[in-house]
């Protein structure tokens, strides 16, 4: 097959989620044997023009200096050039600023569109920018010819909204194997005495939720809050909540290796993402031992099913911090670590997105 990937910043990954799993996607379909190419920006810090047996197409970006807007313009020339190459099949990571393009995608091909999450729903968009997303979902959903979903709660909102039948295909995370007590005490904190919460600070991650259930149990267990936290509800958070000295405000950690050393050897971790489909950072929690507490929602039962304890409001935060620990839970976590292998790795994800291909290939 020769397949397309568009809808990213480019390969190798410098960027999130979904430059990520093209990274591990695209070197998997090299290594199957098919002809694969990556849109990447064009001035994305990788310039070659192959990775892992990918090819690599660079097309003018000029988010750089025009914001937003240069995205819908990236898209425009990765799909005028998709209309020269006689791909098989195009997978489109996203929708955001390509769906309104959907016209100019080639015919031929079969366009098939990872769905992302329920961007409309996130409160950090105005109600103009909300309204955009919600029609460049239609779009998205009624344009392609096949539709992926991330979450099995992403799977029910395409069927109850669009009548839209997708293949749910997560993402997928490596098991942490190799735990070092001595990476946690550059954080002065200790073994199993400290919890975690970990996030973009966005109001639907419910942070707030959390540390005001924090402060609510009286208990002063400290509690790391891990996130970039340089934004104006950076700012209300860490005025609401700085007088606790209990509550520290850790900014952006990005070595995986000490995150995930974090995770293990933390006593409850927080999760309280509320909108999109499968979170990336969920799945590395998982994967690293985690005890997980996660916010009350389909897209985190659809993951941890009974693997994990739920909050909706600040006293059941404050319940779940004076009533549990770790210890009492270890078979949740194997459970949790077991779904890592099992169900979310890497080479089962890039299987099952390749076998969705050539089931998409075969009914054309």
């Amino acid at each position: 097959m020769k397949i397309a990937i568009l809808g990213t910043r480019g390969v190798p990954n410098y960027y999130g989620g979904f430059e990520q799993f093209a990274e591990y996607f695209s070197a998997y379909l090299a290594d199957k044997g098919h002809e694969v190419y990556v849109y990447n920006s064009h001035n994305h810090p990788y310039q070659e023009k192959m990775f892992k047996g990918a090819h690599i197409i660079h097309k003018h970006d000029p988010e750089y200096k025009m914001g937003t807007f240069g995205q819908f313009i990236y898209d425009y020339n990765c799909i005028m050039d998709s209309r020269k190459r006689n791909f098989d099949i195009i997978l489109q990571l996203g929708y955001t600023s390509s769906s309104i393009w959907f016209f100019l995608l080639p015919k031929k091909s079969i366009i098939i569109s990872n769905m992302d999450g329920l961007e409309w729903k996130r409160s950090k968009y105005s109600a103009p920018v909300r309204q955009f997303l919600k029609f460049a979902e239609r779009l998205a959903a009624i344009s392609s010819d096949y539709l992926v979903a991330d979450s099995l709660g992403i799977q029910k909102s395409l069927k109850n909204r669009y009548n839209k039948e997708s293949e749910y295909i997560a993402y997928g995370a490596y098991p942490f194997e190799n735990p070092d007590e001595g990476v946690i005490k550059e954080y002065d904190v200790e073994k199993g005495n400290y919890n975690m919460v970990m996030a973009r600070f966005e109001p639907e991650n419910n942070i707030d939720m959390v540390l005001e259930g924090v402060v609510q149990s009286g208990n002063k267990t400290p509690i790391l809050v891990i996130g970039k936290h340089e934004t104006k509800y950076g700012a209300y958070l860490k005025n609401k909540f700085g007088a606790h000295s209990h509550i520290r405000f850790m900014g952006g950690i990005y070595n995986i290796n000490h995150l995930d050393n974090l995770r293990y050897y933390s006593n409850l971790y927080f999760h309280g993402h509320s909108v999109g489909g499968t979170n990336p950072s969920l799945l590395e929690a998982m994967a690293s031992k985690a005890f997980i507490i996660a916010n009350n929602n389909d897209f985190n039962k659809g993951v941890l099913k009974n693997n994990a304890f739920y909050f909706s409001n600040p006293q059941e935060v404050a319940n779940i911090i004076n009533t549990l620990k770790k210890s009492d839970n270890l078979q949740a976590i194997e459970n949790n670590y077991k779904a890592i292998i099992d169900d979310f790795n890497w080479e089962k994800i890039n299987g099952d997105y390749l076998h969705f291909f050539e089931k998409c290939l075969t009914k054309k």
